[in-house]
């Protein structure tokens, strides 16, 4: 399918791995220039020949922390005109909510709700203009269905859906819009270290912890980056201007809602 995208300018952040990594990966199988991110200078560079090689088309990389003022920048300056931004970034540990300070709080705030509100607020009002744009946020399953020790990212992540629910109608007259993709349990490195402590606590392979957390999604698996990534290129896509201010939830109906 011909997603309508190619020649178009993405940034991706935290995209040298995961879902991140998947995303940037179909929005370059679309045909899409892109800026990359991450905080390990080797995984991006690794991503970004990858992509390069694969594709063909431009990739920029900056090694950054998207949640400070510089890092910001660095992306911005790289690609001053974006039509498509995918916001992502790692989220504060589990801790009990008992255990969290205010600054601990402060900081949960800004690394899932003001980062991607400071990112969306640099490049909105440029697609607007241009008639073209797409806003993609990457939140979580937690935004629905609570998760204990995550109060703090869901939280934070809860708020970035209210805020941008309004902007989301204030931009959809100019074909920009914005969305959610709420993963659930997906094959990462990160689901797979949880896992990892987890089958070594039980006396269990990594491999059979896979399997008892997949046994309680009705797919009976964990989702791809791949697949998580594709779902994202559909939302950026130039046939997919009618779909804004929604949330996807891609985790194989983990969470079980009639709407």
């Amino acid at each position: 399918m011909d997603l309508g995208l190619k020649g178009r300018k993405a940034i991706v952040c935290a995209s040298s791995r995961g879902l991140g990594r998947g995303c940037a990966t179909a929005l370059a199988e679309a045909g899409c220039d892109l800026v990359l991110n991450g905080r390990d200078a080797d995984k991006l560079k690794a991503t970004a020949n990858d992509l390069r090689k694969r594709f063909g088309v431009n990739v920029i990389e900056i090694a950054a922390d998207v949640s400070t003022p510089d890092g910001q920048k660095a992306l911005l300056d790289a690609c001053p005109q974006p039509d498509i931004l995918v916001n992502n970034n790692g989220g504060p540990k589990p801790k009990p909510f008992r255990d969290l300070d205010r600054q601990a709080i402060l900081d949960g705030v800004a690394q899932n709700m003001v980062t991607p509100l400071e990112l969306t607020r640099a490049v909105i009002d440029g697609m607007a203009e241009r008639g073209f744009g797409r806003i993609v946020n990457i939140t979580s399953l937690s935004v629905y269905q609570p998760i204990p020790g995550l109060d703090l990212s869901s939280g934070a992540r809860a708020g970035l859906t209210a805020f941008l629910a309004g902007v989301a109608r204030t931009v959809a007259g100019s074909n920009v819009t914005i969305n959610n993709l709420l993963p659930g349990k997906f094959d990462t490195d990160r689901i797979r270290a949880t896992t990892r402590f987890a089958a070594e606590k039980a006396g269990i392979s990594e491999e059979e912890g896979i399997a008892r957390v997949a046994e309680d999604i009705p797919a009976r698996r964990l989702g791809t980056t791949e697949e998580f990534g594709r779902a994202c290129a559909f939302l950026c896509s130039a046939s997919s201007g009618y779909i804004t201010g929604q949330n996807l939830i891609l985790d194989g109906g983990l969470y079980k809602s009639a709407f």
